[in-house]
């Protein structure tokens, strides 16, 4: 009796089950997401209604921004959100607002932060084929490449790039090609009685100052870019020492002041007072308005014979660990920094493009020769320690202007880097 009413029950279970699946409406399997398999017609499913990005709020910069959005928009048929928010609030607001659901898909940050950023979860990293990062500068793709947990990986889409070299009055100073020409300037054009140097740079700057060092041997960190040994520190080697001696140079005698600033730098080189001085493409605007024709830029001097290493940064397009859009995140941002777009952006916001192409094609000449010294510079270290660099290194350089002994003065900041480092937690 309850085999038979077993069987009963089973047959009424196998006819319930045919009937729903008939009455069922065909669907596709969605179940890969955003079509990993590659399948056009899984990836047109999964393409989102919107994505959001969180642009810098600097009026140019966002004009252009929402240019190309909108181009991108028109072209694959997503609304794109383009909020401007600061670049140096975006990370405290996406550490709050990304786990409600609130943050962006994309965001834009200087890459020498990609350390504390992913420390932070708060990007992922991307899946670029080689295809896609061939026409970006080396220097740009190198910045945005980060050891975490044993393994390299790309974490944005490098936008924007920047470096420094010598920007000189034509009608002082002939272009300066080795940095013995840069002291005979000095020699030969300064008459501090009336404000008036050959060249003038100030005694402080690790950032300015890292190619005296670099070019002799020096080095931040050990390790290979992105993959960094934070306990081995090179900035007070032979090669520092030697490049920490020639910086002192410059301020031997009293050549230049050290208690020069910004501001005086500026002001004096605007004034037509000064025959060169170190500086990067935000500066070219006001010194074209004030100089005009006789305004020039070279590269950094040669030391040594060799090309001077410029530190180099960039600001790149990262994703956020919270999207749930990767995949178009990833294919906006390369969109954004297409030769096409980066030549519309320099045009509009004059920040150099990463897209090699783009770059080279930029016609004013002085923004043009940056791409020499772009192709000798060096990314600034992105790991969190690096922040524990810049102060010791600041105050050496501060005394060793000042004619302290630069191996004792090197040793002492190496010194207190380390100390710096340890005491973060960071190391």
């Amino acid at each position: 009796m309850k085999n038979k009413n077993f069987f009963i029950l089973l047959i009424t279970l196998l006819l319930a089950m045919i009937t729903l699946g008939a009455c069922s409406p065909d669907r596709e399997d969605t179940t890969n997401g955003e079509a990993n398999s590659g399948n056009t017609d899984d990836e047109e499913v999964s393409k989102p209604e919107e994505l959001t990005i969180w642009a810098n709020d600097e009026e140019k910069q966002l004009e252009a921004i929402q240019k190309i959005a909108s181009d991108y928009e028109e072209e694959e048929g997503i609304k794109i959100n383009v909020v401007a928010k600061s670049m140096l609030e975006q990370l405290d607001e996406l550490a709050l607002a990304g786990p409600e659901g609130r943050g962006p898909d994309l965001f834009f940050q200087p890459h020498d932060r990609t350390g504390d950023i992913v420390a932070q979860g708060l990007s992922q990293p991307l899946e670029i084929t080689e295809d896609n990062l061939k026409n970006y500068s080396t220097a740009s793709i190198e910045s945005v490449q980060y050891e975490f947990n044993g393994t390299n990986n790309v974490y944005g889409i490098p936008s924007v790039i920047e470096t420094y070299g010598i920007f000189y009055n034509k009608n002082i100073i002939d272009e300066p090609e080795t940095i013995d020409d840069l002291l005979v300037a000095l020699e030969e054009h300064t008459d501090p009685s009336q404000d008036q140097f050959g060249f003038l740079m100030r005694p402080n700057d690790l950032y300015f100052a890292y190619p005296f060092f670099k070019t002799n041997g020096a080095y931040l960190f050990g390790g290979e870019t992105g993959e960094y040994d934070t306990t081995d520190i090179g900035l007070n080697n032979e090669g520092a020492i030697e490049g920490g001696e020639l910086f002192q140079s410059f301020f031997e005698n009293g050549r230049i002041p050290v208690s020069t600033t910004n501001d005086v730098i500026d002001g004096l080189f605007t004034e037509g007072k000064v025959g060169a001085v170190i500086n990067g493409p935000w500066s070219i605007t006001s010194y074209k308005e004030a100089l005009g024709e006789s305004l020039a830029f070279a590269p950094f001097p040669e030391i040594n014979g060799q090309p001077a290493q410029t530190l180099v940064g960039t600001k790149a397009w990262m994703v956020s660990y919270y999207s749930e859009n990767v995949k178009w995140s990833t294919d906006l941002a390369l969109f954004m920094t297409n030769q096409e777009n980066q030549a519309y952006y320099f045009e509009i916001a004059g920040e150099l493009p990463t897209n090699t192409n783009a770059l080279e094609s930029i016609e004013d000449p002085i923004f043009a020769s940056f791409s020499d010294q772009i192709a000798n510079g060096v990314p600034m270290p992105s790991t969190p320690q690096m922040s524990q660099v810049w102060e010791p290194m600041n105050n050496a350089l501060q005394f060793i202007a000042e004619g302290e002994d630069v191996s004792s003065v090197l040793d002492e900041a190496v010194e207190q880097i380390q100390s710096n480092i340890e005491a973060s937690g960071a190391e």
